[in-house]
């Protein structure tokens, strides 16, 4: 079946190929066997112009082999780099024939390319942005905040519709707890986030191998304030300054893996996993798929590399004790049924409509089997009109805001969207499921505060067991225009909607 409602409302959000799981969502207002070993000559010269990037997996733990190493030097390609505890390694070719050449080789299970442009990838520029505060509504806020309120606390009608602002009084979350905002950058000079920034679990991972220059995990003063707001959602120190982070006690990461184009390619969400795991991050936030492919299909070569990539580097950072959490999407697709049309891949060369089969094609990391999955709700509690749904798929709810037109928030909020921080030190409001999944992130720190030594699988329980239920919404017509916009399946308890339930901080800090 075809989405009720068009991709284009992530083209008109986001700039072309900027797969942020939801950056701003649209409102009205406002995821081979062994074979001989290749025996072809090396690949004719090509143009560095017709460099693209790919990922090369191998049997995890065996590495860049002499035999593998030999075969993509044959192949006209250069290692970039190469993850050995989960066998996935990167290289740079301009010869078309890299992926089929390498696939032929005796230990390579799979190898794809991971982008249809050359590097580096062409966009456009975005077409809706946050809406920063003015002063007006800046000065407004600040007459409004109680004591013990950050001055723009009183505009977060997020934080007590999952009870965070309760909780706050228990705890605001321990410093020993890092979470990892795998996104576009995080400005840490923000005033609300510099307090608890960790620059040492903080990296540039955009070319798919850490940069550790300082400085690096910022995003250029032309690239996206998404992964800055996302950070503050998550941390946003209580200080006395603009808003509170739903863990505001807790440190927060920059993993930089969006282009400046804002693209997220495989290989830098391979390394910003990675990283994530072997730093000893708690959580990560992840609000974006995987350029250029919304949905990946095993049935292709390629994109079956790139889905074994992902999910060998999330699997790898669970086993080591961290919780991925990722945006559900925005596009109001039902994620569980059968077919859905994608009419916007690859968003990094030329786009066009194709049926994909949800049995073999997955949004990563989203779709990944243990990454919870995140749907948004608005200021009423109900799904918000953009969000993504699907029974057995969405795991978990929470506020990402929608149209007030659709779900007016408590004054003296008077935005449907979510407030936080925006680069140089401002605020403003954004929507979408982006914005949904670190209110989720937040939570999880709060429970591995509460609970230091729980596993990553011991924390993804509680999180579930402590959401409160919410049965499904049936009627969902969120335009009030008397057509079905979107069809709830399941029990109050696990329902395609909501889930285990809407996020709840204060049972994390208290159960």
């Amino acid at each position: 079946m075809t989405a009720s409602q068009p991709r284009l409302r992530r083209a008109l959000a986001l700039p072309l190929g900027m797969a942020m799981a939801t950056a701003v969502a649209f409102l009205p207002d406002a995821t081979a066997s062994a074979a001989p070993a290749v025996t072809t000559t090396a690949a004719a010269p090509a143009s560095d112009a017709d460099t693209l990037s790919y990922v090369v997996n191998v049997r995890p733990r065996h590495g860049l082999t002499a035999q593998v190493r030999t075969a993509i030097a044959k192949a006209g390609g250069t290692v970039v780099t190469s993850y050995d505890r989960i066998g996935v390694i990167v290289v740079h070719s301009a010869n078309p024939d890299f992926a089929t050449a390498l696939r032929k080789v005796r230990g390579v299970d799979s190898a794809g390319a991971t982008r249809t442009a050359p590097l580096p990838a062409q966009s456009t520029t975005d077409t809706a942005v946050p809406q920063p505060l003015t002063a007006a509504q800046l000065a407004q806020a600040q007459r409004e905040a109680a004591d013990g309120q950050d001055p723009l606390e009183p505009l977060q009608w997020d934080l007590p519709a999952i009870k965070a602002d309760q909780a706050h009084r228990t705890t605001l979350g321990s410093p020993e707890v890092t979470v990892g905002v795998i996104d576009t950058g995080v400005d840490d000079t923000h005033p609300d986030i510099a307090p608890n920034f960790d620059r040492r679990a903080s990296v540039n991972c955009v070319s798919g191998k850490p940069d550790r220059t300082d400085g690096a995990w910022r995003p250029g003063a032309s690239e996206s304030p998404h992964g800055t707001h996302v950070a503050g959602e998550i941390a946003g120190a209580k200080n006395g300054v603009g808003v509170t982070g739903v863990a505001p006690g807790v440190k927060v990461a920059g993993i930089k893996v969006s282009t400046p184009e804002g693209f997220f390619y495989t290989e830098a969400v391979v390394c910003g996993l990675m990283w994530a795991a072997d730093h000893g991050i708690d959580v990560t936030n992840n609000s974006y798929y995987t350029d250029p492919w919304y949905f990946n299909c095993v049935t292709d070569p390629d994109q079956k590399a790139l889905v074994e990539a992902v999910r060998r580097a999330a699997q790898y950072a669970e086993k080591r004790g961290t919780v991925n959490v990722a945006a559900a999407g925005n596009e109001n697709y039902d994620l569980a049924s059968r077919t859905l049309t994608d009419p916007s891949s690859p968003n990094d060369s030329t786009p066009g409509d194709r049926v994909v089969d949800t049995r073999s094609c997955f949004d990563i990391p989203t779709q990944l089997p243990g990454v919870v999955t995140v749907a948004a709700t608005g200021a009423k509690g109900i799904k918000s009109s953009y969000s993504n749904y699907g029974r057995s798929v969405i795991d978990i709810a929470a506020p990402g805001g929608d149209s007030t037109a659709y779900q007016t928030p408590p004054a003296p909020a008077t935005s449907g969207s979510i407030l936080g921080p925006l680069p140089g030190g401002t605020w403003g409001y954004m929507s979408g499921t982006s914005m949904a999944t670190p209110h989720v992130a937040g939570v999880a720190a709060l429970i591995k505060s509460t609970h230091p030594h729980a596993s990553a699988a011991q924390v993804k329980a509680l999180l579930y067991a402590e959401a409160t239920r919410t049965p499904c919404t049936d009627p969902y017509d969120i335009d009030g225009d008397g057509k079905i916009d979107a069809v709830c399946e399941g029990p109050t308890n696990r329902n395609g909607f909501y889930g285990r339930g809407i996020v709840d901080a204060l049972a994390a800090v208290t159960k």
